[in-house]
């Protein structure tokens, strides 16, 4: 299905250095109102659903197992609000409440339901690059999003029917979930120019940060208010939508693309086109075992998502227990630093892709120094979080801090897949997405293990392994670390024997 785009450029006649700047004068006075840039935005949509998808169980769990408000002694009855803030609800909002069914289910279940998403998930990455290839991007992520959503309608029912029947639902959903986060990145093989490949990517995953602020901001007021079952009505509404709107106006290629201009298409095939890597699927797959850049991508994506799954999975509970605020505020606390995240991720693209047009800094530089910022800056605001325990200012200031610099590193080592090997990206993010698993299946446990075994010291422990990790994990990646396409990357004019070992 798919066509390379340097084929494409030549039959056009379009490969030479004064079409490609002639067509990128004229398409960068289009600005952010380029058809690619629109891409970006429904592929940050599709993340935004994906992401709040991701997380409602996680909000839901607590009012699904006991009530629809805020927490009460266990001897109190659900029909009488708190005697706290919320005194002043009225009756209306308590008959509502009354109406969301309840739970009997133990911890052990709850994280059960919790953790099923990902019991298969590692086995989705790899096979989905094959199949955006065999089936094209367009239709791929737009079932996978409506199948993910519509399991998202029917979770209050299979709630009702039995935990069986939730586990499974949930363990399909994670499957679709991760086809979509992976598949997505082939669009952005026949579709960003190198010159803007960080700013288009970090903009389309931004949605993701956005998605979980916006549902710790209002999740935990839905499931409040509304009840429960609400949270997955509209926020699986809204993958819905989001899947219908990538049907409708996303295509694989701009060479297809019915609506793009001339000028923006020409910039594009011939940007790609000087990069000598199109678009392909025979594997080196020797090649690629021996290369130590290849592998210093793979690596950080461990360290750095033990990094990412601590401060998420615990950012609440450590609000909770170590500043002891509610429920409410601790939703609307925890989703701050996700706010000042998401806008450093979009700027931070935006710089990298600057310095790189402008020649300030090479490419590589430019990954290493943002890999550097994120890694860094982040671990020492969480390494002191321990020592300012006692300010409540202090520790929202430094967890905003950490968030928003840790943002970062998005522009650095975690599309840097995209610079070594852009014709196998969306099989690298595969290949990353397992060390990432595999990172979260470990890291959270390891992180409750020390906190359980020592109530006093064992924040401090959990924050020094993890800037013990997220250290060796960028030393080997500044050290092995490359933005170059590698030769086992590039296209060759006619396959050999070589290429498929």
């Amino acid at each position: 299905m798919s066509t390379t785009v340097e084929a494409e450029a030549t039959e056009g006649g379009t490969i030479n250095d004064g079409n490609l700047n002639m067509a990128q004068e004229q398409t960068s006075r289009r600005g952010f109102c380029s058809v690619r840039h629109g891409l970006a935005l429904i592929v940050h949509l599709c993340n935004f659903s994906i992401s709040t998808q991701q997380i409602n169980m996680s909000i839901a769990m607590p009012a699904m197992v006991n009530n629809t408000a805020l927490p009460t002694p266990l001897n109190a009855s659900i029909e009488g609000p708190p005697t706290d803030s919320q005194d002043n609800w009225n009756e209306t909002l308590k008959e509502v409440k009354a109406v969301a069914a309840m739970y009997d289910w133990s911890p052990e279940i709850q994280g059960i339901i919790l953790s099923s998403p990902n019991y298969c998930s590692f086995l989705a990455p790899i096979p989905c690059g094959y199949m955006a290839e065999m089936f094209g991007v367009k239709y791929l992520t737009s079932a996978c999003l409506l199948i993910s959503s519509v399991l998202n309608l029917f979770i209050p029912l299979a709630a009702d029917t039995g935990v069986t029947w939730l586990i499974v639902l949930r363990i399909v959903q994670g499957i679709a979930q991760v086809m979509v986060l992976t598949s997505q990145y082939s669009i952005w093989t026949r579709w960003a120019p190198p010159l803007e490949r960080s700013q288009l990517i970090t903009l389309s995953v931004s949605g993701s940060v956005l998605g979980s602020c916006t549902i710790l901001f209002i999740g935990g007021f839905l499931c409040q208010t509304l009840g429960w079952p609400t949270i997955f009505y509209i926020f699986g509404a809204i993958g819905c939508f989001s899947s219908f709107l990538w049907f409708a106006l996303v295509y694989d290629d701009p060479m297809n693309h019915p609506f793009i201009s001339t000028s923006e298409k020409e910039y594009i095939v011939c940007s790609l086109a000087q990069e000598d890597s199109p678009p392909g699927w025979s594997l080196p797959i020797k090649a690629m075992i021996k290369s130590l850049p290849l592998w210093s991508i793979l690596i950080f994506y461990f360290t750095d998502y033990w990094y990412y799954y601590i401060i998420t999975s615990y950012t609440p509970t450590y609000i909770s227990s170590v500043l002891e605020v509610n429920i409410r505020d601790n939703g609307i606390l925890s989703a701050l630093p996700y706010v000042s995240a998401y806008i450093c991720i979009v700027l931070g693209g935006l710089l990298a892709d600057y310095l790189f047009s402008r020649k300030i800094l090479r490419l590589n530089t430019i990954r290493k120094l943002f890999t550097v910022i994120g890694v860094v800056i982040p671990s020492a605001f969480t390494v002191s979080l321990f020592w300012v325990r006692s300010s409540f200012g202090a520790t929202i200031a430094f967890l905003i801090l950490a968030f928003s610099f840790k943002s970062i590193v998005q522009s650095g080592a975690l599309i840097n897949f995209m610079d070594i090997a852009p014709r196998h990206g969306t099989l690298l993010r595969g290949l990353s997405q397992i060390f990432s698993y595999l990172s979260g299946t470990i890291s959270p446990t390891v992180s409750g293990f020390l906190i359980s075994q020592d109530s006093e010291f064992g924040w401090r422990n959990v924050f020094l392994l993890s800037f013990a990790v997220g250290m060796a994990g960028l030393f080997f990646y500044l050290i092995f670390g490359q933005a170059e396409v590698q030769d086992w990357a590039k296209g060759r004019p006619s396959p050999t024997s070589e290429q498929t070992e």
